[in-house]
């Protein structure tokens, strides 16, 4: 049984709030011994955001345990949301539960998700990152820690929508006879010709559209700009992204072009930050 600890305001740290600045970045909240960081945050407002730790109660455990609080200053949110996944898959913090390090990455395939009339529409299938380049991967639906997640996420799909499982290929069926969910109203027919396979396949690309994976848009790599204070031209920041990975963030173009050239594969946490930003064009570029 875990330990709860009561709430108090941590007064000792009202001494490592002091310094903190009303600016993007990383801050990272240390315990005692070896320097291991206890929780590691991102925010467009580091002191702003830090306080707001100070004062809640569900996190007295931290707070109790904290012992200093460091930062790293970025040039804007993009910078500091790619900083604290690095640096949350690099050291593990005790108090944070997300960004962790995903070691079977899936997806959802479609191998011909135009469904023409000359084509039976098959069933999605998982495929794994490791065998795969997801970056330049057509017809990819969703980012999943592991096949059991995708799968998992295929069947709630189906329970939702009343899609098929056999044409989905969770289950076999004879063919042209109603699947078990059929009988049961918990599937629309396709399986015994209520519903047709072109339905059911238009009804499950509704479904995933949301999900779809872009593939990487441009031929090499991206320097994305971020400056502090914006539109001003010092303290920039340039975040060397190719093929949804990000290769590291410095401050002149020269440098960037040397980083270009390092190896890359897609990264999930990247991806998720970087996607909208990238294809919206609302944070400035320059290609390398």
């Amino acid at each position: 049984m875990e330990f709860e600890v009561p709430y108090r305001y941590p007064d000792h740290l009202t001494p490592e709030v002091a310094d903190l600045p009303s600016s993007p970045g990383v801050y990272v909240f240390h315990g005692d011994g070896v320097d291991l960081p206890l929780y590691i945050g991102k925010s467009i407002n580091i002191r702003t955001r830090v306080l707001s730790h100070l004062r809640t109660p569900e996190e007295a455990r931290m707070l109790h345990q904290t012992k200093r609080i460091t930062h790293i200053p970025t040039a804007g949110e993009i910078g500091a949301l790619l900083l604290e996944s690095k640096m949350i898959k690099q050291d593990f913090p005790l108090f944070n539960k997300r960004l962790r390090r995903s070691r079977q990455l899936c997806s959802l395939r479609l191998s011909n998700p135009a469904s023409r009339a000359t084509q039976v529409p098959q069933a999605p299938e998982i495929v794994d990152a490791k065998a795969i380049d997801f970056s330049k991967t057509e017809h990819l639906y969703g980012l999943f820690n592991s096949h059991r997640s995708a799968l998992e996420h295929l069947k709630n799909l189906a329970d939702d929508n009343k899609l098929c499982y056999t044409h989905l290929g969770l289950e076999r069926s004879t063919q042209g006879k109603p699947c078990f969910r059929s009988q049961l109203h918990l599937c629309e027919g396709a399986c015994c010709g209520r519903e047709s396979v072109a339905e059911h396949h238009a009804r499950l690309l509704a479904c995933l559209a949301e999900m779809q994976v872009n593939v990487w848009p441009h031929t090499g790599a991206l320097g994305l700009i971020e400056r502090y204070p914006p539109n001003e031209a010092h303290d920039l920041d340039l975040h060397v992204v190719r093929n949804w990975c990000h290769l590291g963030t410095v401050h002149d173009v020269a440098t960037a072009k040397a980083l270009a050239r390092v190896d890359a594969h897609f990264d999930a946490d990247a991806y998720k930050i970087l996607c909208k930003p990238i294809l919206s064009g609302s944070v400035e570029m320059v290609a390398l």
